[in-house]
């Protein structure tokens, strides 16, 4: 079995897409996907790319993916977001979802940032357990944060 991990291009998108589907159903959301592999290929690749995505490929297929962008934080300064680490569920153990990891922190050391940062979904034990095993601090005293579209509308009706 031939493993590699790269950076996606453009013709990866469709790919990548189906891995973030994949993750949807996992983490109990299969209807939460909005972006399609349209706003992939132009935000990725387009003029001005908002994302990176690394992925890994066993037997010439992709089988996972890491997908990151810059973030400014007033504490730290540039950081690294991980928005999502997606391993194909065949594939879970594998030993892919740390070399994907690897990638990640070594790009954003190579950027020079002062933190990585991402979230985990509370019930993944697993996940938890692989990232802290890694040396990452799961901050489980916080909690994430979202105003969606509809709250954005009406934030923006009541204001």
């Amino acid at each position: 079995m031939k493993n590699a991990i790269r950076l996606a291009t453009k013709s990866d998108m469709k790919s990548v897409y189906d891995l973030i589907v994949e993750l949807a159903v996992f983490e109990k959301e299969p209807d939460a996907v909005e972006v399609t592999v349209d706003n992939l290929e132009e935000d990725g690749y387009g003029k001005h790319p908002k994302f990176t995505c690394f992925v890994a490929e066993s037997n010439d297929e992709i089988v996972g993916a890491a997908l990151v962008y810059k973030r400014y934080s007033t504490w730290k300064g540039e950081v690294l977001h991980l928005e999502d680490l997606i391993v194909k569920e065949s594939m879970r153990g594998s030993g892919l979802g740390t070399v994907l990891l690897n990638e990640v922190v070594k790009h954003g050391a190579k950027m020079g940032v002062k933190r990585i940062s991402w979230e985990v979904i509370d019930w993944n034990e697993p996940a938890i357990a692989f990232y802290e095993k890694k040396g990452a601090n799961v901050m489980r005293d916080w909690d994430v944060v979202h105003l969606n579209e509809n709250g954005i509308k009406n934030y923006l009706n009541n204001i």
